[in-house]
């Protein structure tokens, strides 16, 4: 009986054991190909393949361009040779700080300064406090013209021709709100200030207060664009704005909204080429930063009789709608949907993206006879029913890449290239899942995800080195593919600007008869590109495949 009872004890442990094995088997387990391997695995053998996909290169119509995150300002000359100049300018809307201000009896502007904070970083300081540093987000070498005026043109919140009352009004990096065209005489009213070969400068600003042996340095703040307006445009500024107080104009944000339409932020290619890279100048600036704003400062009559005048301020800053407008001096055309191109033409700002297709872009088409080429891969992978749904796993994907060579003989950026590329769906408009398994790096962006989306490899690993390839992981979208029934979707391939900005943005639209087209914010706001070779090249060694990494049983 003692032995019946052991016997019986190692049955129902066998019967355990081998219940977990055929659970994990139907439930899939992802095996990294460095963990069980042809070496140590007795029953398992890891293989990996390569599939073809359709890959082509698709420009994008006009992009919307109102409400986005950050916004470019300035000349770049792409030193990709397929892409020239793009330039950008913008007009933002600014609201102040209080409505239906009272600036107090006998207002006078003693000065007006519009401050723009560039993004930098702080490198070291001197002996003096004087800190140095370097400059983010600034694309090309050269220059480029800048003016700004007040706007005559009114930026609308609500879509008149929409059926919805309710549809924000969208604008379009092409000038234009979908059906009506925004002209540069709409735009420049009042020239506020004018520089030629304006170049963003590095270095510390120093605030002073005192007169005479008292004066010192009273503020430092780290690099901005910063004007302080003529005595001409001081009188502009007492005019349109102090003067007016208590009239409906300053009353109500509608009302002001009208009558001041905004600030026209112009930039103009001045042909310049830079020092060696790519020409002309292109920054990136946070308008919606605290920092960002126009402060008048005033002195009044003071409260209590006899006593001096008062010193205050009254400031602006850039909420509201804001419009960046981006315009090319190339062409981009779309390439073969049907075979796939020999290179992919990837452009930031108002440019293009890639579409990729996976499988022939083929789904479950209802045909049992048949099997298609999805169909086919997915039986490849696991046992499916009659109507294509999992029933257990064949093999088990360790790791899925799309490999992207850079074609450098079309690029001469040297080292001038987006760091990052970004791969989603297109029919959903949103990240793949493996972008949201993945990590992200708030603090240094450039890192972030980078597991999903690796950062482009470079000659000799280093900063400046030629761009060599990009590789996006697709694991877990493939396993949807198989495991859970997704649709094969198509992709679309972007350069990006910040990889995190899409976890929590919608994607822009794209002004095409297509009204499920959207482009990735991330995309816009960057003026960089590059090109890939795509899968119709004759360069077997830098064509785009979808490798695969798998384990299968050996029996």
């Amino acid at each position: 009986m003692k032995k019946r009872r052991i016997a019986l004890r190692h049955l129902a442990l066998l019967t355990i054991v081998l219940s977990s094995f055929i659970a994990c088997d139907k439930d899939f387990a992802n095996i990294d190909s460095d963990i069980i391997n042809n070496d140590n695995a007795t029953h398992f053998d890891t293989n990996s393949q390569e599939y073809e996909v359709i890959a082509y290169t698709k420009a994008l119509e006009p992009v919307q361009s109102n409400a986005l995150p950050l916004n470019l300002l300035g000349d770049y000359d792409d030193p990709t040779v397929s892409y020239g100049r793009t330039v950008s300018s913008f007009v933002s809307q600014i609201r102040g700080t209080l409505t239906d201000p009272d600036f107090g009896e006998n207002a006078v502007i003693d000065s007006v300064v519009l401050t723009v904070p560039y993004f930098s970083t702080p490198t070291a300081i001197d002996a003096d406090g004087v800190t140095s540093y370097e400059l983010d987000s600034i694309f090309g070498g050269g220059s480029f013209n800048l003016s700004i005026h007040e706007s005559n043109y009114f930026l609308r919140d609500f879509d008149p021709t929409a059926s919805d009352i309710d549809e924000p009004q969208s604008y379009y990096a092409n000038m234009s709100t979908g059906s009506n065209m925004i002209s540069d005489s709409q735009l420049e009213g009042q020239l506020l200030f004018e520089q030629l070969n304006f170049i963003p400068s590095p270095n510390e600003i120093q605030l002073y207060a005192g007169e005479g042996d008292e004066r010192a340095i009273s503020s430092r703040l780290a690099p901005a664009l910063r004007v302080k307006f003529s005595e001409e445009i001081e009188q502009f500024w007492q005019q349109k704005i102090i003067d007016m107080a208590g009239q409906p104009e300053l009353s109500n944000i509608n009302n002001f909204n009208n009558y001041f339409r905004g600030i026209y932020f112009k930039a103009e290619s001045n042909g310049s080429t830079g020092n060696g890279t790519s020409g002309g100048r292109m920054l990136l600036l946070n308008m919606a930063s605290t920092s960002a704003n126009v402060v008048i400062y005033y002195t009044r009559d003071p409260f209590t009789e006899g006593a001096d005048r008062v010193q205050t301020t009254y400031t602006f800053n850039f909420s509201g709608n804001r419009v960046n407008f981006i315009s090319n001096d190339f062409p981009l055309t779309s390439g073969d949907e049907v075979t796939g191109d020999e290179n992919l033409f990837l452009k930031g700002g108002q440019g293009s993206i890639a579409e990729i297709k996976l499988f022939d872009g083929e789904d479950l088409d209802g045909d049992n006879s048949t099997d298609n080429t999805f169909e086919l891969f997915k039986k490849d992978f696991v046992e499916t029913d009659e109507d294509g749904n999992f029933l257990e796993s064949k093999k088990l994907i360790n790791e899925a890449n799309l490999v992207f060579y850079v074609n450098q003989a079309l690029v001469d950026a040297n080292g001038d290239e987006p760091t990052r590329v970004f791969l989603y769906d297109t029919q959903n408009n949103t990240a793949l899942v493996d972008y949201f398994f993945d990590t992200a790096n708030t603090v240094s962006p450039e890192f972030s995800r980078s597991i999903h989306s690796v950062p482009l490899e470079r000659e000799n690993n280093e900063a400046t080195g030629d761009g060599v390839r990009y590789k996006v992981r697709i694991t877990e979208h493939l396993n949807n593919l198989i495991l859970k029934d997704s649709t094969n979707v198509k992709l679309g391939l972007a350069v990006t600007g910040n990889i995190n900005t899409e976890s929590a943005s919608i994607q822009y639209d794209v002004l095409s008869a297509n009204d499920n087209e959207k482009v990735p914010v991330s995309s816009i706001i960057t003026p960089r590109g590059t090109v890939l070779y795509g899968n119709n090249t004759a360069n077997e060694s830098k064509k785009l495949y979808l490798e695969i990494f798998f384990t299968e049983p050996n029996n």
